[in-house]
């Protein structure tokens, strides 16, 4: 029997997709609230009517020998972070095991997530807040006697980004349905304001230094290690974007992974090693690996998520370290690059030994050449910057701003370039799969069976692909974790065979992926109805010839495809200026930080006094 895909189980979404209006007042009430609290109390303090803020500034102060508006900051940012990126695991975990949410409140991550990037916003605002004096020479004005810190006024950018991508979101699912993927441009708005936090708050951190009396202890081995876990903090931060991958449930081509691991560990393990010296990049690649193991670990043991495993960066550590006793750690740029060069090449070949060993989907022989064409001129540039912000944050001259500047936009638009290249996919005109279904004995009504595919014609498949494997998520409305992979074992020429019993109901939604090449396409298995989105059951029957389809629209089922192709593309266009913004905001405010010197003496901390008040 041949049958070919209907659009009724392709299902673009009958329904908006956004959250209920009584949620949405909801979160709305609960920002001003939050928003008119941190009013008050700055009014309070900056008019001398309170002093405990500056009590408390004053005692994290005297633990790192910060000034009082760097070091609050940080410590509440420490917790705000580990903070959101558990909600942010938790949250991943609940889409890929149970499916798209009932509403952003009924979701139990998603309070973690608020809350942490509620936090992160006020961390930069208590910067902002705090200091009477001028902070350092580098402080922005914001009225005639308010100076505020580079680093501050960019970690409240970064986390009001971060938080505007939640109405936004709203906004998109409306339009476009709910995009079931880490890879919404809305989402990607949330986890990149958290992510490139780590470089505002780094640059605070610099600023607190600079800002230090000239009498001030030096740092002692406690602090080298803060120092340490905010790289360590880097490295996890610029690795969210892989999550999908974590789990095995990637919806985008495997070379990505490479290039966004080297990009990651080429700029923070860099800078890193530059700034702190010896075994600095070390020590943060095993914090990084150490939280998010435990993260991990919390979510699903504790939480009955479904199994996720993580990018070590010990391999590009270790080269990093390696390259460090050299002469050219003296010279940051050659050593940004060398090292990026290096980390995209034997610091890769070393973590594909990790991923070979853990993740369900290990690195194929044929997919490194296209691999290191996109990770290596990525790691290249990313080192490069990582070598530019050590010199920020050591006070090293840096080049001229232009050559600065183009070192930022030549990494944007080689990053670009090389994800576009990634998610670049075909879906073959000419190939079918007869799927082939036998029964299994299981309890409980469970249908379970076992698959055998024939690829038409059976050469379709290179000898080398990315996967062949059979998919079965979001069914944890049914089971604990909600997750099945198992990638199928060639037993002929184009012909495979499961290896462990494949669900086929309730809630699961089960299908046949391929990867090879630019090839990534699936066949539908088993699809539950879903009325929320006008989508009839896909039955799994006994044996069928299906032609393969675009993968997404069997993952992504919720999306409403039916829209103008323009309106997409501009949606998407608002969301990439708002994060070039981004980039050039920290850009402008690591130049500043570097042109501004050494500042000692410059804004001596002012203690408040109290005033009666009116």
């Amino acid at each position: 029997m041949t049958v070919t895909p209907s659009p009724t189980f392709l299902a673009a979404a009958d329904e908006s997709g956004g959250a209920a209006l009584d949620q949405v007042i909801g979160l709305s009430i609960a920002a001003m609230v939050v928003t008119a609290g941190l009013l008050w109390i700055a009014y309070l303090h900056r008019t001398h009517r309170i002093t405990w803020l500056t009590r408390l500034g004053e005692l994290a102060g005297k633990w790192t020998h910060r000034p009082p508006w760097a070091a609050l900051p940080i410590f509440l940012f420490i917790t705000t972070i580990v903070c959101a990126l558990f909600g942010f695991i938790w949250d991943v975990s609940l889409h890929i095991g149970k499916g798209r949410d009932a509403g952003p409140l009924a979701n139990p991550a998603h309070y973690f997530i608020l809350v942490g990037l509620f936090l992160l916003f006020i961390s930069g605002a208590l910067s902002m807040i705090l200091p009477f004096g001028r902070p350092g020479r580098a402080a922005v004005r914001i009225t005639r006697g308010w100076y505020v810190p580079v680093g501050g006024l960019l970690l409240a950018g970064c986390g009001l980004y971060a938080l505007i991508g939640f109405p936004l979101d709203d906004i998109w699912h409306r339009i476009f349905g709910q995009d079931v993927t880490l890879w919404g441009p809305t989402h990607l708005m949330l986890i990149g304001g958290a992510g490139l936090s780590l470089i505002a708050v780094l640059l605070l951190e610099r600023e607190g230094r600079q800002a230090k009396p000239p009498d001030s202890p030096p740092d002692k081995l406690g602090m080298w290690l803060v120092r340490c876990l905010a790289f360590g903090g880097l490295v996890i931060g610029l690795s969210v974007f892989q999550i999908e991958y974590d789990f095995g449930v990637e919806q985008f081509r495997l070379v990505l992974q490479p290039m966004l691991i080297a990009g990651a560990a080429a700029l923070a393990l860099v800078a890193a090693r530059l700034t702190l010296g010896p075994w600095a990049a070390l020590v943060a690649a095993v914090f990084a690996a150490v939280l998010r193991g435990a993260v991990a670990l919390l979510v699903e043991a504790g939480l009955g998520a479904p199994h996720s495993v993580f990018a070590l960066y010990l391999g590009p550590a270790i080269v990093i370290e390696l390259l460090a006793l050299t002469p050219l750690f003296k010279r940051p740029i050659v050593f940004g690059v060398v090292g990026g060069l290096l980390v995209g090449t034997v610091g890769l070949w070393l973590e594909s030994l990790w991923i070979d060993a853990v993740y369900q989907y290990p690195w194929p022989t044929g997919m490194w050449a296209e691999a290191l064409a996109m990770a290596v001129p990525v790691a290249v540039l990313m080192g490069l910057c990582g070598g530019l912000l050590s010199m920020v944050l050591t006070g090293k001259p840096l080049p001229r701003r232009a050559v600065g500047v183009s070192v930022v936009v030549a990494t944007v638009l080689v990053v670009g370039l090389a994800v576009g290249n990634g998610l670049r996919t075909t879906v073959p005109e000419d190939v079918t799969a007869t799927v082939t279904l036998t029964e299994l004995p299981s309890d409980r009504g469970q249908r379970m069976v076992s698959a055998e595919v024939q690829m038409n014609p059976n050469d379709a498949v290179s000898d080398d692909p990315e996967w062949v494997s059979i998919l079965a998520w979001q069914g944890g409305l049914d089971n604990d974790r909600g997750l099945f992979i198992n990638r199928l074992d060639e037993v002929g020429p184009g012909k495979y065979r499961s290896t462990e019993p494949v669900p086929v109901w309730g809630s699961w939604k089960t299908l046949l992926r391929l990867q090879d090449g630019t090839t990534m396409a699936a066949v539908p298995i088993y699809l539950p109805a879903d009325p929320g989105i006008g989508a009839t059951e896909k039955p799994a029957v006994a044996s069928e010839t299906s032609p393969f389809v675009e993968e997404i629209k069997v993952l992504q089922r919720e999306r409403n495809f039916d829209h103008p192709s323009w309106l997409y593309s501009v949606a998407s266009l608002v969301v990439l200026v708002c994060t070039l913004i981004l980039i050039a905001a920290l850009t402008w405010g690591a130049g500043r930080i570097a042109g501004s010197g050494s500042s000692a003496g410059v804004g001596r901390e002012q203690r408040p006094r109290v005033q009666p008040h009116a």
